[in-house]
């Protein structure tokens, strides 16, 4: 309340018959699911982090496959036709 001294301070106790109703089951599901969700993030974090890592190394296997098929085709032409 505004009064000509500045602003006068509410009291801050609270009468009996306004005490919050507080809903037990329904804070413990917000936590619950507050906690789910952030566990579903770092799960899809990691499992994004971990395809990225995968691809690199499928692609690296692909290429030393190809490079190995390269060599080895090189000597049979080299041994084929003298070369």
């Amino acid at each position: 309340m505004l009064t000509l001294h500045g602003v006068k301070p509410q009291s801050r106790k609270m009468p009996p018959d306004d005490v919050p109703v507080v809903d037990h089951e329904a804070v413990r599901d917000t936590v619950r699911l507050h906690r789910a969700r952030r566990k579903a993030r770092v799960a899809h974090r990691n499992r994004t982090r971990w395809a990225g890592v995968r691809f690199w190394l499928a692609l690296l296997a692909l290429l030393v496959v190809s490079v190995a098929l390269v060599i080895i085709i090189w000597h049979e032409i080299q041994k084929l036709f003298g070369l």
